[in-house]
């Protein structure tokens, strides 16, 4: 973390063909919910028999890897969830996002308090209204040309989240996610439901998650290097750490394999918290019954709803290796990172990309979450980011809140 040079091209080969080694020697165990047995493992409470049909959790350390499963990835075929799994990360893509607009920043090809404007597409900057473009005597909750990408990463813009659209909601990932899943978005259409709707404060005003930001990021990226998010992030992330079970579906509604099923639910609410992901929850009513609720599978999709804030695929596997090298310093340059982990503009919510979790022993963690319809992962891991954990489960039906911190307790927190 204290280097004072990006790592070359060798140092990231080296830290992935180590990483490929690690992950080779892995302790499996699995389980399923109530088993009762002496091993049980935390991530078995992520299991619902009504709602969350399955759970996994990758664990290193300088220990070793181990890897825990409980329930199924298929209520048809009863398998279990595998280590190599692809799956939809959601806002976990914003930490790929974030890293990639870092580095930009650390290469001099912008600055983060330049205004956004600058830096997006004619057509997209002259939707964000600047001051002076009304008659009104007053522009102090105009976003505008004043908004800088500094906010963006940050979640500070005060711009409207296009997921919070209540419509767009429903017909996206509410009742209407069966008749309207397959349907492709482009991110300025996206960009315009969001500014259809007042912002919610000044820019830099107060913290609130907005997956519009990350949008607007993505065609930063785009706009500064000539290339698309996905282009520029497989070109410096995915590619050089070897994420191979990683990668950025555009408008393809299948996953790669291997993977399992996902499953969604309805009911629920849509809503951000820290680390707040895209699409949250609901699907419809028709589909597989689990237990003593009705679920939809939701395997199949069209993820440009989430675009640059949350389409990704991935394993547990590679968000270990990902936020390994981010943590380390392997990704960003010594200040850059320090930027990333800095949480003075969200009063200690939210970095850039990146937010932290403080558990009952004192210990800090750093990482992120996502969820989309029918998954939902949270990757965790020390400051250094020597001590890793992914875990997952194939629904986006609420996780609960106790079991999840049980699970970072037993995982972080050394025992009395």
């Amino acid at each position: 973390m204290d280097d004072e040079h990006m790592p070359t091209h060798t140092a990231l080969v080296r830290l992935a063909s180590a990483m490929t080694a690690l992950t080779c020697a892995v302790t499996v165990s699995a389980g399923s919910a109530g088993s009762g047995t002496a091993a049980r493992s935390p991530v078995q409470d992520l299991v619902s028999p009504r709602t969350v049909p399955g759970a996994a959790q990758l664990s290193q350390d300088a220990h070793g890897v181990r890897f825990h499963t409980a329930g199924v990835a298929d209520v048809r075929t009863g398998r279990p969830i595998r280590p190599t799994d692809r799956f939809r990360v959601g806002s976990i893509t914003k930490t790929v996002i974030a890293t990639v607009t870092l580095q930009l920043a650390a290469e001099r090809k912008l600055d983060l308090d330049d205004p956004v404007s600058t830096h997006l597409p004619a057509a997209t900057a002259a939707l964000l209204p600047c001051p002076g473009d009304s008659d009104s005597d007053s522009d102090s909750r105009d976003p505008g040309c004043r908004i800088t990408v500094r906010q963006l990463l940050t979640h500070t813009s005060g711009l409207f989240s296009y997921t919070d659209d209540r419509a767009f909601f429903r017909r996206f990932f509410g009742p209407g996610f069966t008749a309207h899943r397959f349907q492709t978005h482009k991110p300025d259409a996206l960009v315009r439901t969001a500014l259809s709707h007042p912002p919610h404060a000044a820019p830099g005003e107060r913290y609130r998650y907005s997956n519009t930001d990350y949008l607007l990021l993505g065609m930063v990226i785009r706009q500064v290097t000539g290339h698309s998010y996905a282009t520029e992030a497989h070109r410096r992330v995915i590619a050089p750490l070897r994420l191979t079970g990683t990668s950025f579906p555009g408008t393809r509604a299948g996953l790669p394999s291997p993977h399992g099923r996902a499953y969604t639910t309805t009911g629920a609410t849509p809503g951000a918290t820290p680390g707040a992901t895209t699409g949250t929850t609901t699907g419809t009513t028709t589909g597989t019954t689990t237990g003593n609720s009705r679920t939809a599978d939701a395997t199949y999709l069209n993820p440009s709803s989430a675009g640059a804030a949350g389409e990704l695929v991935s394993t547990l596997p590679d968000l270990n290796r990902l936020f390994g090298a981010l943590l380390r310093g392997t990704l960003l340059p010594a200040p850059e990172l320090r930027q990333m982990r800095d949480t003075t503009d969200s009063y200690g919510r939210y970095g850039m990309g990146l937010f932290p979790v403080r558990l009952p022993c004192h210990r800090t963690l750093w990482g992120h979450n996502g969820e989309i319809s029918g998954s939902y992962v949270q990757t965790l891991g020390t400051t250094d980011g020597r001590h890793l954990v992914s875990y997952r489960v194939n629904s986006d039906a609420p996780v609960d809140a106790a079991a999840e911190r049980a699970l970072l307790t037993a995982e972080f927190c050394p025992k009395a």
